[in-house]
Formats: structure tokens, C-alpha cells, sequence
């Protein structure tokens, strides 16, 4: 049996719907409260059990690998000044995971950007995270469960929510097969389909466990009328001949792509922290109060 070790993280994107501070500053290091969204992300990975992860940059982005590099100097002067709490804590991803990056030259869909990372992957089966997607359960992060999920099929995992019905015109809507539990069979997607044309209220979220198989497929995606190739549309060439299924995660996922899902993140985020959690609860308050 292939463990799940290895992930890979999508961040190229130009971060286009948060201009203009994305033009100099990835929207991946936009932060929530004080830690960069892609930090979470990575310790999802981390949490999960995974050891190396793959990031995919482009241009304007070589400040995600400043980031989880070292910093000897701030390093030295937390040291001399006795801040041990915050040293232990901006190295904290450095003994847990073995993170690598690869350039991403043009703009190609999600699919090609995956396409990359092919050497790393190996025949491996491997996790993707798609960077505007944060999720929250600190009892069972959703990649665990989502390779768990694949521990008990072998197959390839999406992983979904019921999203309401008004909602799921935004999203990648499952086209289901059958159902048990929690794995719903994956017969094809329906991407941002029209209201009256939904297959389900299954939204794939940002979140695989993609089988290695899943290169040959890419190679034959056709491009989308952009001249993107999508990975949801590879998959659904792999449903044609393998087993893919979609599971049903716990968890609150946060749109950080969106403006108002990056606020609602920072907000509940803030309530969770020691530090500020007490004064953000006054505020709301009384906020709320003269709405």
C-alpha cells in the first residue's frame, strides 16, 4: 500500500478580485489575523501527516518561500530578547514538512499547473489544496479524512459539501452515482451549472487525493475556450474508466478568494484567538447594536 505523503499547493494565480493590494503582494500571503492564509494551509498538510509539499508560484510570488525559509536575523534578536513563544512559533513548520516549489510560466487552468509537479509526484498517490480554500476542524483536518477516505477505496477523492441550492451555480457540482455514507460516486461534474440544470447540491472545494493515473488524463483534457485545461474536467475523463469518488468532509471551509469570505475568515479566526478573541466579542457587540 502507497502512503499519502506529498502534496501540492496551487498558488500562481494573480489574485485578481483582491486588487490592488495583490500587485505586489500574493494574495496567498494576504493575512488572517497574523498568520499568511497559505500557512494554514500548509499545516492542514502537515497535520494530515503529509512530509513534502510541492508549492506551484508564478511571477511576484518568491515571498511564499521567503516566508517558510529561515530569517536568522529576526531569529537572533527573538533569541536575545528572550521572545521564545514567537521564535517556536514562526518555526514551526520547519521540522514537520520538506516543502519544494516549481514555476508556473503562463497562466495554462488548473490542470496543467498540476501537470507540473509530475516528477515529484512519482507513481505516488498525492493530496492537492487549492490556495483559496481554508478550512477549519482542529480535531480531523479535511485532508486526513480525505486520505483516509482514499485508504478505504484506493481510489481518487474529491471532497465536497452540500452547498444550498442558490449557492451551488458557483461552484463544481458532482454529478453523483450511487451513494453510501459519505462517498458518493462520481459520475461527472457540472461546472457552474444553471439552476434548473443541477445534478446535486455537491460542491467540490478545493480539497483531492488524486491517484498518479491522473497525469494521463490531464494529457488528454482538451482546453476549456480559454485555452485552460481544468483539473475537474481530467477527472471527469478518469471517471470513465476508474472508480473516483466524492466525500462528504467535516469542517468550515472559508472562500479566502472571495472579499467577503476573507473577512468572515478573519473574524471567526479572531474569535478564536487568545489574544484578541475578548476584545473583537466587545466590538462586535457593539458594532451589531447599532445596525
Amino acid at each position: 500500500m502507497k502512503k499519502v505523503t506529498k502534496a501540492i499547493i496551487p498558488a500562481a494565480g494573480f489574485g485578481t478580485r483582491f486588487l490592488p493590494v495583490t500587485k505586489a503582494m500574493p494574495k496567498e500571503m494576504l493575512p488572517i489575523v497574523d498568520v499568511p492564509s497559505i500557512q494554514y494551509i500548509v499545516e492542514e498538510c502537515a497535520d494530515s501527516g503529509i512530509t513534502d509539499i510541492c508549492i506551484i508560484l508564478g511571477r511576484n510570488k518568491n515571498n511564499i518561500a521567503d516566508h517558510f525559509d529561515r530569517n536568522f536575523e529576526v531569529e537572533y534578536n527573538l533569541k536575545k530578547d528572550g521572545k521564545t513563544d514567537l521564535l517556536n512559533k514562526i518555526n514551526a513548520l520547519q521540522d514537520k514538512v520538506n516543502i519544494c516549489y516549481v514555476r508556473q510560466f503562463a497562466m495554462q487552468g488548473t490542470g496543467k499547473a498540476i501537470e507540473l509537479c509530475k516528477s515529484f509526484v512519482g507513481n505516488e498517490p498525492f493530496a492537492v489544496l487549492f490556495g483559496d480554500d481554508v478550512m477549519y476542524n482542529p480535531n480531523y483536518p479535511v485532508t486526513k479524512q480525505l486520505i483516509d477516505a482514499y485508504y478505504s477505496t484506493y481510489s481518487t477523492i474529491v471532497g465536497v459539501q452540500e452547498q444550498p441550492r442558490e449557492e451551488c451555480p458557483k461552484y463544481g457540482v458532482v454529478v453523483p452515482g450511487s451513494t453510501k455514507g459519505r462517498y458518493t460516486e462520481i459520475l461527472g461534474f457540472k461546472e457552474k451549472p444553471k439552476l434548473e440544470e443541477l445534478p446535486s447540491q455537491l460542491t467540490s472545494l478545493g480539497r483531492f487525493v488524486l491517484t498518479s493515473e491522473i497525469f494521463n488524463y490531464i494529457e488528454q483534457t482538451p482546453p476549456a475556450a480559454n485555452g485552460e485545461v481544468y483539473l475537474p474536467t481530467a477527472i471527469e475523463l478518469m471517471c470513465k474508466d476508474l472508480s473516483v469518488y466524492a466525500y462528504e468532509f467535516e469542517g468550515k471551509r472559508y472562500d479566502i478568494g472571495d472579499k467577503l469570505g476573507y473577512v468572515k475568515a478573519n473574524i471567526e479566526y479572531g474569535l478564536r484567538n487568545d489574544e484578541i478573541s475578548d476584545g473583537l466579542k466587545s466590538y462586535l457587540k457593539g458594532i451589531i447594536s447599532e445596525l
